[in-house]
């Protein structure tokens, strides 16, 4: 499994209401959601996004509340990844849950900037920044996350053996 897109770049404490906003929580249609995604951070985010495109942050990524509707948000926006420094625990469950690749690498973060072209290989944990031929390894997924990643997430997992 791979992802290649350009970045979108955040800082430090990214929390679940930024990723959607509290006042788009009366729904749970992702489409719905997608359309709000960082819109109090970067109200340019949902506009210039595309299919594939990948988000780095740096430390604590999706703190704040347990709501699976961030996660959900910035996949059904279009964003093949996430990779921070860290992440909050209960948002790095929740995008496993629904399918949401994520990877922890400081030294990849510390090396990217808004509007460089990332690729990914999950496989490997290998993260490369084309945009400045540099590498660095991240943790790979072990092969069971990769499965429920590849399949939609945990519900759809369980739901295929069943």
């Amino acid at each position: 499994m791979k992802a290649k897109g350009k970045v979108f770049r955040y800082g430090n404490n990214v929390d679940t209401d930024v990723i959607i906003p509290a006042r788009y929580l009366n729904t749970s249609d992702p489409k719905e959601l997608a359309e709000h995604c960082m819109e109090d951070i970067d109200a340019d985010f949902v506009k210039n996004v595309k299919e594939g495109d990948i988000i780095v942050a740096d430390k604590n990524f999706g703190c704040g509340s347990s709501r699976e509707h961030a996660p959900l948000a910035i996949k059904t926006a279009g964003i093949s990844c996430v990779i921070a420094a860290d992440f909050a625990r209960i948002f790095y469950r929740n995008s496993i849950n629904i399918g949401l690749p994520i990877l922890e690498c400081p030294e990849a973060v510390a090396n990217i900037e808004a509007g460089d072209e990332v690729a990914v290989d999950f496989a490997t944990g290998i993260i490369t920044n084309v945009t400045k031929s540099k590498t660095f390894q991240g943790q790979a997924f072990p092969e069971f996350m990769q499965n429920l990643i590849a399949v939609g997430g945990l519900v759809n997992s369980i739901n295929k053996k069943l």
